[in-house]
C-alpha cells in the first residue's frame, strides 16, 4: 500500500507505525485501573447457555450420519490396508536385504 508523507506521520503518532516504516507490534486496549474482575455464571445459567447454543447447532440427517460414518469406514479400512502393504514390503526387502545364505 502506498502512503505519503502526512499518512506515515500520523500513523507513527498513533504508534501504528515505527520509526523505520514497519507496522508496530499491536497496542493493548487500556483497562481500568484495578483488578480485574472474576465474574462468574452459575452452574444453572451455564446449563441454559449451553442448551441455547446446543439449538443453534446443525445436527445430520440419519441418512447423512450414515453415509458419513460409511465414508470413514472405507477411508481407515483402505489407509490401513495400504499401511500394512507398505509394511509387509518394507519388511521383506530388508529381510532379502540382509539374506545370508
Amino acid at each position: 500500500m502506498a502512503m505519503n508523507r502526512e499518512q506515515r506521520r500520523q500513523l507513527q503518532k498513533q504508534g501504528d507505525m515505527n520509526e523505520d516504516g514497519s507496522p508496530a507490534a499491536q497496542r493493548r486496549a487500556k483497562t481500568s485501573q484495578g483488578p480485574p474482575t472474576n465474574e462468574r455464571t452459575s452452574p444453572a445459567e451455564f446449563v441454559g447457555e449451553v442448551r441455547g447454543e446446543l439449538r443453534k447447532v446443525v445436527w445430520p440427517t440419519r441418512d447423512e450420519l450414515r453415509n458419513y460414518s460409511i465414508v470413514v469406514f472405507i477411508t481407515i479400512v483402505v489407509l490401513t490396508s495400504i499401511i500394512a502393504g507398505l509394511d509387509y514390503l518394507a519388511g521383506e526387502g530388508v529381510l532379502q536385504l540382509f539374506e545370508t545364505n
